[in-house]
């Protein structure tokens, strides 16, 4: 679906209004309610590692799979993983492009601004028929963060346009988080000056999902890594928050032994941890 959001209109979204100079117009092609969804902008450098691009696919994915949607520039690198996350896991995203949505740019993403706009948004303030400008890029970053209640910073050089949109987003008064990288690569000099500056840093592929206060699995995921007795465990502790050995067999009506064979499998898996006498659901 093709059209022209202004700020007078129901769909425009709430949190884009409350940014300095939000745009007048919103050029859109694709599902128009996502600009009203929960966002989270996943953005870093064009130039980037294996590491990095495997991360942004699998935070991305992650945040997706838990209904939230994925905002980002479309550019090479870590912005197109971003995008290729989000639609891996069947969620949403938003590409936010520096020129008209009528036009690919880069080239060679031209099948994914398909993708996106079959499955996701394109979105820009520049009308049909804009060419892409080297200064239309630093404006079109104070959409991507002010669409979203946090910015991830996957991986950026120093001199990388994620600078700039890390630094927009605070400016807006939203969480920024960087990914650790390492301290002798070119690649990682952007992310970990954000973290030395007081960014969250993201230590586990869960960690942003946390941040947006949807952590943990999905129930796609519970229902293939889990048994029944399994489910049934980590859903009454994910209601309860921790549970001791004893209350936990009462409620699944097993002795407290084998109660604890099960939980001690599950924590093998990495899905819940022991401590203190009680259990509780891990973080991802």
């Amino acid at each position: 679906m093709k059209k022209v959001i202004t700020m007078e209109m129901p769909e425009y979204p709430e949190l884009l209004k409350k940014i300095k100079a939000p745009p007048e117009k919103l050029f859109c092609s694709g599902d128009i309610s996502l600009l009203n969804s929960r966002c989270a902008a996943v953005v870093g450098s064009r130039k980037t590692t294996q590491y990095g691009r495997n991360t942004a696919v699998e935070i991305s994915s992650r945040i997706a799979s838990h209904g939230i949607t994925v905002v980002s520039g479309m550019a090479m690198g870590i912005d197109t993983c971003a995008h290729i996350g989000a639609l891996k896991a069947g969620g949403g995203t938003i590409a936010v492009l520096g020129c008209g949505t009528d036009i690919c740019y880069p080239p060679e993403n031209v099948k994914l601004k398909e993708q996106i706009e079959d499955n996701g948004l394109i979105v820009s303030e520049y009308p049909p028929g804009t060419r892409p400008e080297r200064y239309h890029f630093p404006q079109r970053n104070r959409i991507i963060s002010g669409l979203s209640e946090l910015t991830a910073v996957i991986q950026a050089g120093s001199r990388s346009g994620a600078l700039i949109t890390a630094e927009l987003a605070a400016e807006q008064g939203r969480e920024v988080c960087a990914v650790p990288g390492n301290i002798d690569s070119q690649y990682n000099v952007g992310n970990n000056k954000l973290i030395k500056e007081g960014a969250y840093p993201v230590t586990s592929m869960g960690d942003v999902a946390e941040l947006m206060g949807v952590g943990g699995m999905t129930e796609k995921e519970v229902r293939q890594r889990l048994s029944e007795t399994e489910q049934q465990i980590y859903h009454l502790l994910k209601d309860h928050g921790e549970l001791t050995m004893d209350g936990l067999s009462v409620l699944i009506g097993k002795t407290p032994g084998y109660t604890a064979s099960i939980v001690t499998v599950m924590e093998m898996k990495g899905i819940v941890f022991s401590e203190l006498g009680k259990i509780f659901v891990a973080k991802d």
